[in-house]
């Protein structure tokens, strides 16, 4: 009989080494095989900037600011390298949004000398290549243009883009459709902020869950209303003679 935990389809063998989980669980091979690495990702947060959005009519500012910050904190959380640069931050583009370097302080920031296209600017490209990963998880503002171009240029280069769309924003709706059916011509993969953390989460047998579903009420706001129901009934099962929290004060 063969070990499950080493048995592989069509006779051969893999080790457990050869799924993504590290959870000293078997897990079936090549499970993963096809989503993001956590040793392979970077992330690039491009020009999200307090002029920038005033013009963004595609997504709610807020909606967009909450996902970026998930991503900020996620890198923090699972240990991904950041790279942030802004456009013309001093000219009407404005300032980057603060919380990205607040949730994630390891990030660094490359200036750029005006350059419209980061991928442009030499120090960035650097500093992208010394990371030594090959996919690139990009989210900025404009998306057409502060992730488009990059993305593409990246591409050109070899490396694997995944643009996060609602970490992203766009000056309408016609361009953010036509950005994705640019993006399928050129071969970036259009992913969300949930995906990014779910692939990259992969299990919740893991001693930073906690920490791992308070990020998820950040993309999905009303999955906080399911845990407090869940921890609300789970209290209600284990102490039924204890009185409602909300009901002890005046």
């Amino acid at each position: 009989m063969t070990d499950p935990k080493t048995s592989a389809p069509n006779g051969g063998n893999k080790t457990q080494s050869s799924n993504g989980i590290r959870d000293g669980i078997a897990h079936a091979p090549g499970g993963g095989d096809a989503l993001l690495r956590l040793d392979d990702v970077v992330f690039l947060l491009l020009d999200h900037q307090a002029g920038l959005f005033q013009v963004v009519k595609d997504i709610s500012v807020a909606e967009l600011r909450a996902n970026t910050a998930m991503l900020a904190k996620l890198a923090t959380l699972l240990k991904i390298p950041v790279i942030t640069t802004a456009s013309v931050p001093e000219g009407p583009n404005g300032p980057l949004m603060p919380e990205i370097h607040q949730f994630a302080p390891h990030s660094v920031h490359v200036p750029r000398k005006g350059e419209v296209n980061a991928w442009d600017n030499e120090l960035f490209v650097k500093t992208v290549r010394e990371t030594g990963k090959k996919s690139l998880i990009i989210a900025g503002v404009w998306t057409s243009v502060c992730v488009m171009f990059p993305a593409l240029d990246a591409i050109a280069a070899g490396f694997k883009v995944y643009a996060v769309i609602d970490a992203s924003g766009d000056p309408s709706e016609m361009a953010s459709r036509t950005t994705l059916a640019r993006f399928a011509q050129a071969g970036v993969v259009p992913i969300s902020a949930n995906a990014v953390l779910c692939e990259l989460q992969r299990t919740w047998n893991r001693p930073d869950a906690a920490e791992i579903a308070k990020l998820y009420t950040m993309v999905a706001p009303n999955y906080a209303a399911v845990m407090e129901s869940y921890d609300r009934a789970k209290q209600v099962a284990l102490h039924p003679q204890a009185p409602a929290p909300e009901l002890t004060h005046r």
